[in-house]
């Protein structure tokens, strides 16, 4: 009888990496892999990264450390924005196999099964040529559930990063929100988290009319199973009258 393989994830940052980090879980769930928990066996530890804390390098080596004394034969893949961003200096760190950039961290599955390489696998990409949005929902606690709708931001901040690991701001159309969140709810979702790097700059381009946030708030509203919504993360400037 053929060992199911085993997959463990680590998520560092905001809620929109917790919602990815789920439907990567789910790739390798629906395709026969058991998900365990981080501190347990596995041959495959995925730590998905974030770039806002000064001490990402830190967390990561640590964390991959943990991975490697806990199952010394395992693959351990980086992913992320951090990833993204410093590559070269992942790729370095001991017990590191695979870098996964933003164009590949949802191929990572593709990547392990073909993996056989002593020499760590680093795939980026320029960031300038990102443009593809990817739905993700996280939907493991039944009651809340969190989803992306917008992904990137057009801001040039100096003190962040986030352009350089996430790229342009691109979002879902709303009808597709739409779908996923009558999907959430009829596996018993009562609580949703809208998530996004600026989800004050959604903007939804499938029709005529640009269609915006607001736009979407009050489409979501009609849905009257849902009994609560939240907002993870709205600038202050494009928080308007009207959204309040």
């Amino acid at each position: 009888m053929k060992r199911v393989s085993k997959v463990a994830f680590h998520t560092l940052g905001c809620k929109l990496n917790y919602s990815e980090t789920a439907t990567i879980s789910k790739q390798f769930t629906e395709s026969g892999f058991e998900t365990v928990n981080f501190n347990s066996a596995a041959d495959l530890y995925v730590i998905n990264t974030c770039s806002v804390t000064e001490n990402a390098d830190k967390e990561c080596r640590k964390i991959v450390n943990k991975a490697k004394s806990i199952a010394p034969d395992a693959t351990v893949a980086v992913i992320g924005c951090y990833a993204q961003l410093k590559p070269n200096e992942i790729r370095e760190i001991a017990g590191v196999d695979m870098v996964l950039g933003a164009s590949e961290k949802f191929n990572i599955l593709d990547h392990f099964n073909s993996f056989d390489s002593e020499i760590p696998l680093v795939i980026g990409c320029d960031i300038r040529e990102l443009s593809e949005f990817i739905p993700t929902q996280s939907d493991r606690n039944r009651t809340r559930s969190f989803i992306k709708v917008q992904d990137g931001c057009d801001y040039s901040c100096s003190f962040c990063t986030i352009p350089l690991a996430r790229g342009r701001s691109r979002s879902d159309t709303i009808e597709n929100v739409i779908e996923r969140i009558h999907s959430l709810l009829s596996s018993g979702t009562k609580e949703l988290v809208l998530s996004g790097i600026n989800l004050g700059d959604f903007k939804d381009r499938s029709q005529n009319r640009t269609r915006d946030f607001l736009d979407l708030i009050r489409t979501i509203d009609k849905i009257d199973s849902l009994e609560r919504v939240r907002i993870s993360s709205i600038e202050p400037n494009l928080l308007s009258d009207d959204i309040i």
